[in-house]
């Protein structure tokens, strides 16, 4: 067998090394029964190595197109480039050995050539593909994706042209619903170069089970007919089935036959939850509830999925609840739609969308028994400050108790240890009395919202009688970092320091500076209390601020720029004050309506509950965190043991498996190196994909809409949760390390949870692409008196960093102004 060329039909899919990826999916194609592929050959990478060496930068693309091909090596492409006909018009297309892969596709990176004739052109051509290897967009994707330029090798694919009558792509699963049982062909007359290059507007077709279920045409006369579509199709099908996972598929239509002239994966579906069964299924995504949708490894997943059991699934490295049965029961179905719609709206809107389709969702069954929707029934909980008090101090003693005991723990020992105390949290977590107080809070405040809208007119009137609460952990720790800047500020030498730090070991080095002692103590005593918490807190292998305490430094930064000393008591004092202002405001105007005195009195009881359980909202939370930092320290002790001892490569190693294969790993001190590299490559896959909302079996993607009248036709919609209008500067922010904010800045960011409160007290207002009424985001946000509106599809995409913008947090929706 030659190392320079080989004939497609001497390759398949295990040779992407050799031949790139189109090279070797092409000729996985052209082994299969009843499938056409043109005929071609590729030149391998042996070539490319010989000809470009060990030169890898940018400069030497003009050198690559002008080095000529060694004798040898042209006389096997000559040859080859005989049998495909003397004279044949040829397509010269670049195979990349990171290209068409399942993580990647590198779609339209490296360069191709059509109506290539003679030797001397395809050779010269051949060199051209070899050079834009080295094109800045190609290096910008590969870093981008984390691709090692020195491991990454360029083959070229010659192929005889075909002059179609028609030509095109097809997508073997639904690319904007991400629906797997939906194709979607486009069309369009001869070459289908100018479709893939988006030069020409195709004709489009939807095909679903053998049948055109949707198409829209360019020109009055379609490229194919209904019948030509469906045959595609079962041929993509059959393509599908092969490489077993959705294609995005390029074919030529010659004398009514198809050709297929390229197949890579489809790499931007969202992965589809495994069952064990054929039926259809339901899932609700749970980050989106969580504000984390970010992928988590696999310990992070296998530990939450511990702390909360419930019918949960896993795909694409997220976390989603099957609610299939639910829906499917009259009896549970309201109930679960209107709970998860007050929390996210877009998430009821998805749910009420598949409920309306015919035949989806199984017919309720009489016998299943009706579980009830946590949420849906009213608490009966007393109003009794004491009732919280309790609460916290029984979850400090808790985790105080774990901390002390873990201590002693090692080897299969510790593993035991944290599954048995798992248990333990999980009976805190789901208290009947810790559930009924968070409820109490969140039914007291839309009790208030519901009745002073009806009665008043007043929108959200909550917002700002949930302003300063007792006992908000989390709105706490943003103003305690505003008592941290007041312990720096008033020392210069410090505040220059830590301007110009870059290493997380600065903490011991700021006692050799005037005044760093207290700096110093200010801070450590900040991370003692909330060191445990970090972006994506929810997964236990996400680095807490104790062990990179500087995400920590332009929070308090701002802080000394923006805020005067005492600013923390100061802004407490001023919600307090404007929550007590409202309620006297609301209860006056209600006692001068009909029936005015019942009314004020009903609605001043449930002001007295909303502030009494409110702030405990974010308790179990913080408690959970605290806990899951206990055991991260205390595994990665175990960790560094295991490293020690040749075990682990890498102490971070243990991230990437499930709590029980750890367990097996400390008794066994044996590890899959294999697995582990596989799943890391699937988490660096899994980082690029956004999670839907609301995910079926289908594979399809439900994100829901917006169902509001009377909003200005330029405004991005999306959920009001705290009331107010401002205007000013819009920050775009997606790393806490990157938080330069001024005064009257607006936040705009994907997703906040407890970690991103600090800021909060520095912005204007705030605007998020998930989140609900109850999030922490919108909680604190309140707490504050910001303005802030959250579910706003791509809105760190639509809104640029630096653009004015006008934030209605009433009426839920914004404005681009400059």
């Amino acid at each position: 067998m030659s190392r320079y060329v080989l004939d497609l039909h001497e390759v398949d899919r295990t040779e992407v090394a050799v031949v790139g990826g189109k090279g070797a999916n092409l000729g996985e194609l052209s082994r299969l029964e009843g499938v056409r592929v043109p005929p071609g050959f590729c030149v391998t990478t042996d070539a490319f190595r010989r000809v470009v060496g060990d030169e890898k930068s940018t400069g030497i693309r003009r050198t690559i197109e002008q080095i000529p091909i060694p004798d040898d090596i042209a006389e096997e492409i000559t040859d080859a480039l005989s049998r495909l006909g003397a004279g044949a018009a040829c397509a010269v297309r670049s195979s990349a050995t990171a290209e068409d892969l399942p993580g990647a596709s590198f779609a339209g990176q490296q360069d191709s050539y059509l109506n290539v004739v003679g030797p001397e052109e395809v050779l010269r051509h051949i060199s051209r593909c070899w050079a834009s290897l080295f094109t800045e967009r190609a290096i910008a994707y590969r870093e981008h994706h984390g691709f090692d330029h020195d491991q990454v090798h360029m083959a070229v694919v010659v192929q005889r042209m075909v002059f179609p009558q028609a030509a095109g792509v097809l997508f073997t699963a639904d690319p904007v619903t991400s629906n797997r049982k939906v194709a979607t062909v486009e069309a369009t007359f001869g070459l289908g170069e100018a479709l893939v290059s988006g030069l020409v507007t195709p004709d489009s077709f939807k095909v679903r089970d053998d049948e055109v279920i949707a198409k829209t045409t360019a020109t009055d006369e379609p490229a194919l007919t209904d019948a030509q579509a469906v045959r595609l199709v079962r041929l993509g099908r059959r393509v599908e089935a092969h490489f077993g996972r959705p294609q995005d598929i390029e074919w030529c239509l010659v004398d009514d036959d198809f050709h297929l002239v390229q197949s890579r994966p489809i790499t931007t579906l969202f992965p589809i939850p495994e069952a064990d069964d054929r039926e259809n299924h339901v899932y609700v995504s749970v980050g989106h509830q969580q504000m984390m949708t970010d992928a988590m490894r696999p310990l992070g997943l296998s530990l939450w999925s511990l702390t909360a059991p419930m019918p949960r699934a896993e795909a694409g490295g997220r976390l989603f609840v099957d609610v299939t049965r639910m829906l499917a029961s009259p009896r549970s179905r309201t109930d679960l739609i209107d709970v998860l719609a007050k929390s996210d709206p877009l998430i009821g809107d998805a749910l009420r969308t598949v409920v309306e389709r015919d035949g989806f969702l199984p017919p309720p069954s009489d016998d299943e028994p009706i579980r009830p929707i946590p949420g849906a029934e009213p608490t009966t909980i007393e109003t009794d400050p004491a009732i919280v008090t309790e609460l916290i101090a029984r979850g400090e003693a808790s985790n105080a108790a774990v901390k002390r005991e873990i201590r002693s723990k090692a080897g299969p020992e510790l593993l035991d240890f944290i599954v048995a105390d798992l248990a333990e949290l999980q009976r805190f977590l789901f208290d009947a009395q810790s559930h009924q107080a968070i409820m109490a809070g969140m039914q007291s405040a839309w009790w208030l919202n519901e009745h002073l809208l009806e009665w008043l007119g007043e929108k959200n009137a909550a917002d700002t009688l949930t302003q300063s609460v007792p006992h908000n952990v989390t709105s706490e720790m943003g103003l305690e970092l505003l008592d941290v800047a007041d312990a720096i500020r008033p020392h210069p030498e410090v505040v220059a320091f830590l301007h110009g730090v870059e290493d997380d070991d600065f903490l011991a080095r700021l006692p050799e500076l005037p005044g760093g002692q207290q700096a110093r103590d200010a801070i450590v005593a900040y991370l003692d209390k909330y060191g445990m918490r970090c972006v994506g807190e929810i997964d236990i292998t996400r680095p807490r601020w104790s062990e990179r305490p500087t995400t920590l430094l332009p929070m308090i930064l701002t802080n000394i720029k923006t805020f005067a000393p005492g600013s923390a008591k100061h802004r407490f004092d001023q919600g307090l004050l404007e929550a007590r202002r409202k309620q006297d405001e609301v209860l006056a105007r209600l006692r001068t309506l009909p029936d005015g005195d019942r009314k004020a009195d009903e609605t001043e009881q449930q002001i007295a509950r909303v502030r009494t359980f409110t702030g405990y909202r974010e308790y179990p939370k913080y408690f959970l965190i605290s806990r899951y930092f206990t055991y991260k320290q205390a595994l990665l002790t175990e960790a560094d043991r295991l490293e020690r001892a040749g075990v682990l490569t890498d102490r971070e190693d243990l991230f990437f498996l499930t709590l029980p294969e750890l367990q097996d790993l400390v008794r066994t001190n044996r590890i899959d190196h294999d697995l582990i590299h596989h799943r890391k490559d699937a988490f660096k896959t899994y980082q690029s994909l956004t999670p839907p909302r609301v995910l079926t079996s289908d594979g399809e993607a439900i994100n829901g809409t917006y169902r509001r009248a009377n909003l200005p036709t330029d405004a991005l919609v999306g959920l009001p949760v705290s009331v107010g209008t401002v205007e000013g500067r819009a920050r775009v922010i997606l790393d806490l390390a990157d938080a330069d904010l001024a005064p009257g800045d607006i936040l705009v960011t994907a997703h906040t949870d407890p970690s991103w409160s600090p800021l909060f007290v520095a912005i204007a207002g705030l605007v998020t692409e998930v989140g609900g009424q109850m999030t922490h985001g919108a909680v604190i946000a309140r707490e504050y008196g910001l303005p802030a509106i959250v579910g706003v599809e791509r809105a760190t995409q639509l809104i640029q960093d630096g653009q004015r913008i006008r934030l209605n947090g009433t009426d839920g929706y914004l404005q681009l102004l400059t």
